[in-house]
């Protein structure tokens, strides 16, 4: 397993993308408050910001070295 560091930021980012991907899925499963066509509204897009906001943070995340960005040592 590879290690990364994560700013404080960015993983409040995370947090904040996967929250609103879990919400949007919620609302479109359980919401009974709201009518049919508002709750599949929100729910999808809520669901989509998530889902397209996720993507970025995945390649940055991804995309980061355990060393911190550090380049090795030239041989």
């Amino acid at each position: 397993m590879r290690e990364r560091r994560l700013t404080l930021p960015e993983i409040g980012l995370i947090g904040g993308t996967r929250a609103m991907l879990g919400a949007g899925l919620a609302l479109l499963l359980l919401g009974d408050r709201l009518t049919r066509q508002q709750r599949r509204a929100v729910g999808w897009t809520l669901f989509i910001v998530g889902a397209i906001s996720t993507a970025p943070l995945a390649a940055i995340v991804l995309g980061k070295s355990s060393d911190g960005g550090r380049l090795p040592p030239n041989v």
